[in-house]
C-alpha cells in the first residue's frame, strides 16, 4: 500500500489525476487484488403458488479495504465504510436475473436490473415451475464478479 501510495502522490505532484493515470498500472499489476464483491439474493415467498409473482430481491457489497477504496481504485456509488464495517453497499450496476428449472442444464434471462443507490435490487417474476433463481454481477473495472443463488418450489395452483 505504502508503494502506491508514494506513486500516487508522485503523480499528484506532476499534476497526473491519481485516479485516472494511475488506475490503469495498478490493476494491470499481476499482485492487484481488486475489490472483493458479495452479492446477497433472496427470492420469496418460498414455496410459492403456481402463477403468483415472486418478489426476487438483493444487495451488492464490495469488502472495506483500505488499500482497496483509499489506492487507486475508486468505487463510485459506494457508501462509506466505517470503523466497525467489512462492506461498502454499491449503488447503480448491473445485476442479470437468471431462472434454471428443475431437470434442466439451461439458464435463462429473465430480466437486468440496477442496484439503486444504497446497494439494493428489487424486481418481480412469475412462478410457473420449480427451479432455481440466481442473480449475477458479471464485475466492473477494479471489482470482481460475484453470484448468488436460490431454489424456490412451485406448489399447486392458486385459486
Amino acid at each position: 500500500m505504502m508503494r502506491r501510495l508514494a506513486a500516487g502522490l508522485a503523480a499528484a505532484a506532476l499534476g497526473a489525476t491519481v485516479l485516472g493515470a494511475a488506475a490503469a498500472p495498478a490493476l494491470a499489476d499481476p499482485g492487484y487484488d481488486g475489490g472483493h464483491t458479495r452479492l446477497q439474493f433472496d427470492a420469496n415467498p418460498e414455496p410459492v403458488w403456481r402463477g403468483t409473482t415472486l418478489d426476487l430481491e438483493g444487495r451488492l457489497s464490495v469488502q472495506c479495504d483500505e488499500d482497496y477504496i483509499s489506492g487507486f481504485v475508486s468505487v463510485h456509488h459506494a457508501d462509506d465504510c466505517g470503523e466497525s464495517e467489512a462492506w461498502h453497499r454499491l449503488g447503480w450496476k448491473r445485476i442479470t436475473i437468471l431462472f434454471k428449472p428443475n431437470h434442466s442444464g439451461r439458464w435463462h434471462y429473465v430480466d437486468t436490473v440496477r442496484t439503486s443507490g444504497d446497494g439494493y435490487f428489487h424486481t418481480t417474476a412469475r412462478a410457473h415451475t420449480s427451479g432455481t433463481w440466481k442473480a449475477v454481477f458479471d464485475g466492473s473495472r477494479g471489482l470482481e464478479p460475484a453470484g448468488a443463488t436460490d431454489y424456490v418450489k412451485v406448489i399447486g395452483r392458486h385459486h
